[in-house]
């Protein structure tokens, strides 16, 4: 929101998720609407009323929200036509219907381009050359599961896969394979083939840094021009001080 400001934007509006939104996000709007996940009419009303032209899809929503809505009837229509319930046809489908309603969904990496990943070494300690070894080759595996629509994060350690994300988010599989690994792994953080980057671009943030930290990580490699690190001057500096290395792949 800030870089927003920034970038000259004069009026935000927020529709706020209870349970999901934070309260910082919702203090620095102009305008909140809260509501529960699912109230899809409630909130294409709120869109129309707020006078926007452009809508950004910003943050997540916990992937098991998706499965406990108490969808609305506008949602529950939509629910019916999709054959398949992910993130990229519900949100797709979202952004249509605002479309419909007349605002274009921009990148959730608009004015956010000085927090993409860059090239190699970014923060914490330089990674050793074994360690480059299992960044190559996480990125492999990461991006033949992430075709497959299975996840989008691996954890490897000495050429070995010890987790592979699915439905339960990254937090749940970086345990997993840190527990496995029992520290010195590798996370891998990547892309599917068109990704749609108006929504569900990979992040990097300080859940995920002290997450890592915890089950003994020891690189985050993301792909760059598509990762976003959240303050990204503070999560390198964080990552020093972690002793984790975040290392940008080419995409």
């Amino acid at each position: 929101m800030e870089e927003a400001r920034r970038a000259g934007i004069r009026r935000i509006c927020v529709a706020a998720f209870e349970g999901e939104t934070g309260g910082a996000v919702a203090s620095g709007a102009d305008s909140v609407e809260w509501m529960r996940v699912g109230q899809l009419g409630r909130l294409l009303e709120s869109a129309k009323r707020s006078g926007a032209r452009h809508a950004m899809m910003a943050g997540q929503i916990a992937p098991g929200n998706l499965f406990d809505l108490r969808p609305d009837l506008k949602a529950l229509v939509l629910l019916a036509r999709l054959k398949r319930r992910n993130a990229e046809t519900l949100f797709g489908e979202l952004a249509a219907q605002l479309a419909a309603c007349g605002l274009e969904t921009l990148p959730a990496t608009t004015f956010l381009e000085n927090h993409l990943a860059t090239p190699g070494h970014m923060g914490g300690p330089k990674p050793k050359a074994r360690q480059l070894d299992d960044i190559a080759f996480a990125f492999e595996i990461a991006k033949a599961t992430s075709r497959l629509d299975i996840g989008q994060s691996v954890v490897v350690k000495n050429g070995t896969v010890l987790a592979v994300e699915a439905f339960e988010g990254t937090d749940d599989c970086i345990k997993r394979g840190g527990a496995l690994g029992r520290g010195r792994a590798v996370l891998a953080k990547v892309t599917k083939p068109g990704q749609d980057m108006r929504f569900d671009v990979p992040v990097v943030g300080g859940r995920t840094l002290a997450t890592a930290g915890e089950a003994g990580i020891s690189v985050i490699a993301v792909e760059t021009g598509l990762t976003l690190l959240l303050d990204k001057p503070a999560l390198c500096a964080a990552a020093a001080r972690a002793g984790i290395t975040l290392y940008g792949f080419p995409a």
